[in-house]
């Protein structure tokens, strides 16, 4: 299946009547990307990322903007200026293929917190799915804190299925839970897997292992 390509974007008005532009995440985003992750609140930053990090290296932003468009997809959500020449992102989301599961992917949303509740996420979640689908992924996988009983609760309601969490990530459990199609699904196994993804422990942690095997 082809890569998608710089073309590809969707644009939606939000309950709001904000207009939202939906696009690739590429290169030059980087430093959109780090002043973003700056700007979420420190629960926001230990729910993705386990910890306090102050701020994304030069290394980490190149490995999360230089993506394939196929195994390692980044859809960025942005506002664009009346004039449509100026963009301001707020939001993110990811999924990375794993390897040796080609129908599996990890996935994750990040918005923005002031951009909570307005139907941002559910739009990259919507993204995601599609592109997912038509690449072949037929699960998305996400890792979620031990101690987050009421995510654990939905989980368990829509059958997702549990995975072994990744060795030496004590406190993490993780699951797997099937993308709907059109039409299939219904809103239960919608809702679950936003809030699955948007409380993925990590922010696609594969692709965090995966930089710090490669990184010089």
């Amino acid at each position: 299946m082809a890569a998608i390509d710089a073309t590809w974007e969707q644009r939606h008005t939000l309950a709001d009547g904000t207009s939202l532009l939906l696009r690739p995440l590429r290169p030059g985003d980087a430093e959109a990307l780090r002043e973003g992750y700056e700007q979420l609140s420190s629960s926001s930053r230990y729910r993705r990322f386990l910890g306090s990090m102050p701020a994304l290296s030069d290394e980490m932003l190149a490995y999360l903007t230089r993506v394939d468009g196929d195994a390692h997809v980044a859809i960025v959500a942005a506002l664009e200026s009346p004039d449509l020449k100026t963009e301001r992102g707020i939001g993110v989301g990811r999924f990375v293929r794993l390897p040796g599961e080609p129908t599996v992917a990890e996935a994750a949303l990040t918005v923005s917190d002031s951009f909570h509740g307005r139907g941002v996420g559910k739009l990259l979640l919507s993204a995601l799915v599609l592109i997912a689908a038509d690449h072949g992924i037929r699960n998305f996988r996400a890792e979620v804190l031990a101690d987050n009983t009421a995510v654990l609760a939905l989980l368990a309601s829509v059958g997702a299925v549990e995975r072994p969490a990744p060795a030496g990530e004590d406190g993490l459990r993780a699951f797997d839970i099937p993308i709907p199609g059109a039409g299939e699904g219904g809103e239960p196994r919608w809702q679950a897997l936003y809030v699955l993804l948007r409380h993925a422990a990590v922010s696609v942690s594969q692709v965090f292992r995966q930089w710090w095997d490669v990184r010089p």
